[in-house]
């Protein structure tokens, strides 16, 4: 299981949907959008905002049942994805033992943010639907980089790439003549 933080939440209100996004926290930094209904991706902002609101959401609750039961959360890990959906396990501790509970991603991840347990991911679940981060460059970056291929490229001598090659042996080869004659014919004597 590797290391992930909670990096974007997208809402559509349109849509009632939200995309959710973790970033594993080692290279190659890849990105995991896990998309989520819109009362979850709200759950999730306002925990991970610090945020807290009259009467406690769900998410809430399930913290408060954690506590009292003087359990912990270990993880949330996100562990497979079957049939395009993911899978989630919340990893528990507590006075009767360990245990592994089935969850939803957004469900495990709202209460992990509450409780400042840690986000896994498996290296299946980041293989198979992680993204490479788009590096974007500015204006300045963009001219910088041609600025230095261009300076390579003036700087660069043919014979640099005829390195390791055998010189060329017996006679040189004569460029072909450019004619007007079609089929050998003049085109003059064909009018």
């Amino acid at each position: 299981m590797l290391s992930v933080d909670l990096v974007g939440i997208q809402a559509d209100p349109a849509a009632g949907a939200a995309v959710l996004v973790l970033r594993e926290q080692q290279a190659p930094h890849r990105l995991l959008p896990i998309i989520v209904g819109g009362a979850e991706a709200t759950s999730i902002a306002i925990a991970a905002s610090g945020q807290h609101v009259g009467r406690p959401l769900t998410h809430d609750v399930m913290a408060t049942l954690v506590d009292r039961f003087d359990a912990h959360v270990d993880a949330a890990e996100v562990t497979e994805l079957r049939d395009g959906t993911f899978v989630a396990t919340l990893a528990l501790s507590g006075p009767m033992g360990e245990y592994r509970l089935d969850a939803r991603p957004s469900d495990a991840i709202a209460l992990a943010v509450r409780l400042d347990a840690p986000l896994l991911v498996s290296e299946q679940v980041l293989e198979a639907a992680g993204r490479l981060p788009v590096v974007e460059l500015d204006d300045d970056e963009i001219d910088a980089a041609v600025g230095e291929f261009s300076e390579f490229l003036a700087e660069l001598d043919p014979e640099d790439f005829l390195v390791g090659f055998p010189p060329p042996t017996g006679p040189p080869v004569e460029p072909p003549i450019e004619s007007d004659d079609v089929d050998g014919e003049d085109p003059e004597a064909l009018g």
